[in-house]
């Protein structure tokens, strides 16, 4: 893909029959853009894939050919962006790879449960988070992207050295073996620097019901969120892929 531009949001937006992805991609750039109006974001969709789609969360190791950007910033779709976020840039511009680790509940603290993260446990691997992933053009970004892929296409004998039950693995699974391989302090930030997304899972939020929204208080204050008065920072992980 030639570069447009120096910096950009890049957003995968994969519809499958369960999920518009396109239209949570739509709303994810709209809450960019009114924080930042002149933010440039790129919604990839599947006929924009390099190589074809691949299935699935297989595609992910195409992002790097895919995107337009000299420095790239790539969210998942179904999040938006509660507060300005244009100071990561900075933060991240001296880094080849950053991929960010650890969660927040709505009351702005750190996730402390590990319910969907024992694979990670099992296996002492990083605990990264996709959904906010940068890179830059660079050699270290382009191996990075390299592992993501052979693991990807070779997941059989590299199951077989993890403890994972899932006939197939998640992109965050994919990104935390890719990062111990890699070398975690070469594609994270120390612990405690970088974003942070709020995942409004059951489990990770102190909820009851798979369905925060049937639980919980929310205003959308376009823009802005508040979750049970609570201001919200950066990306909201909203899960609940019709909320919008």
């Amino acid at each position: 893909m030639p570069v447009l531009a120096e910096r950009g949001y890049l957003i995968p937006a994969i519809d499958t029959e369960e999920t518009n992805y396109v239209a949570c991609a739509n709303r994810l750039a709209d809450s960019i853009r009114q924080w930042h109006p002149d933010a440039n974001i790129t919604i990839l969709t599947r006929d924009m894939l390099p190589y074809g789609d691949q299935g699935g969360w297989a595609n992910d190791w195409q992002m790097f050919a895919a995107s337009p950007y000299r420095q790239t910033i790539k969210l998942e779709a179904d999040m938006i962006a509660a507060s300005p976020v244009d100071h990561w840039w900075t933060l991240f511009e001296k880094r080849d790879v950053v991929i960010s680790q650890g969660a927040r509940t709505f009351y702005n603290e750190p996730a402390e449960s590990r319910f969907y993260r024992k694979f990670f446990d099992a296996n002492n691997l990083p605990d990264v988070y996709n959904a906010v992933t940068y890179w830059r053009l660079s050699k270290t970004a382009q191996e990075f992207f390299a592992v993501v892929k052979n693991i990807f296409e070779n997941w059989d004998q590299w199951k077989n050295q993890f403890k994972y039950s899932e006939p197939t693995p998640s992109t965050d699974a994919v990104y935390a073996i890719a990062a111990m391989t890699m070398g975690v302090e070469n594609v994270t930030l120390p612990p405690g620097y970088g974003p942070q997304i709020v995942h409004m899972k059951k489990h990770v939020q102190p909820i009851q019901s798979q369905d925060w929204t049937q639980e919980l208080t929310w205003e959308h204050l376009n823009p802005g969120l508040r979750i049970h008065t609570v201001t919200q920072f950066g990306f909201v992980h909203y899960h609940v892929k019709d909320w919008l």
